[in-house]
């Protein structure tokens, strides 16, 4: 699609990130990232698109894809409606809700910010939660000094534990990278998200990503309990699931970020 005017616009700490005009007259937002890996925009494109059809939160439609590049919807920004909060807890719970396969993975691989995420499917959560997701950060932060040395025997106790700590129940299209910085307000004033890494697990994922880096008020996590209500004892899984995303920081950020994940360890049993 031929571009008429572009405006940068902010954020995007890995991509270029523009709103422009098409020559048709329509505005859209344009990602661009010279050095993208293979698969780097289909991958958010395939999340976007696999998320929607959830019918729950607003996501934006992929315009054209490009192997640097991402043509995507225009949402124009708004005052929050007076309901925001619960809007977005009770839509988040209705994305969570969605029938899903009962592995856990994805047929695919994508990326979380610019670092590969490794979907490779587990017949049961405990593992893949600790076989693709803890257990190889840790080998990369130690082997890159970032991470302390005795993270190796600390993290492969604690996946011997999982399988006994963490609830059953159905697994969950999760967006993976639910910060607030990719949740947006969009027309409306409605809750719109943004930049999945998405697979299939256990959505208290979501939940603890949200707690991590603040953002989100009180309501949402409220609407999203009264929607669907938690296990027994998810607020003492908040640090388990925090700690892939600190894990992620500690690889793209630097060994400040280890600190964190101490903390994190030190609140689990």
């Amino acid at each position: 699609m031929k571009i008429r005017t572009r405006q940068p616009l902010a954020g995007g700490d890995i991509c270029r990130v523009e709103r422009v005009e098409l020559e048709d007259g329509r505005i859209a937002v344009l990602k661009t990232h010279s050095a993208a890996p293979s698969g780097f925009f289909a991958a958010e494109a395939w999340g976007l698109s696999w998320l929607r059809e959830t019918s729950s939160l607003r996501l934006p439609e992929v315009l054209e894809l490009g192997e640097q590049s991402l043509l995507l919807e225009w949402l124009p920004p708004s005052a929050p409606r007076p309901d925001f909060d619960e809007f977005c807890g009770r839509g988040l719970a209705a994305l969570h809700a969605y029938p899903e396969a009962s592995l856990a993975g994805l047929d695919q691989d994508n990326f979380i910010g610019p670092l590969h995420q490794s979907n490779r499917s587990h017949p049961t959560w405990p593992e893949f939660y600790a076989e693709q997701r803890l257990l190889p950060l840790v080998e990369k932060a130690v082997k890159r000094g970032l991470g302390h040395e005795n993270w190796t025997f600390r993290f492969q106790r604690l996946a011997r534990k999982l399988s006994d700590w963490l609830p059953q129940e159905p697994l969950s299209r999760l967006h993976g990278d639910l910060w607030s910085g990719n949740l947006l307000v969009g027309p409306g004033g409605q809750p719109c998200l943004i930049d999945p890494a998405v697979y299939v697990g256990q959505r208290e994922v979501d939940l603890a990503m949200m707690r991590l880096f603040g953002g989100f008020g009180a309501r949402v996590f409220s609407a999203y309990e009264e929607a669907y209500p938690l296990q027994p004892g998810a607020a003492e899984r908040v640090p388990l699931y925090q700690l892939y995303p600190l894990l992620v920081h500690v690889l793209l950020f630097g060994g400040g970020y280890a600190g964190a994940v101490d903390e994190a360890l030190r609140k689990l049993p």
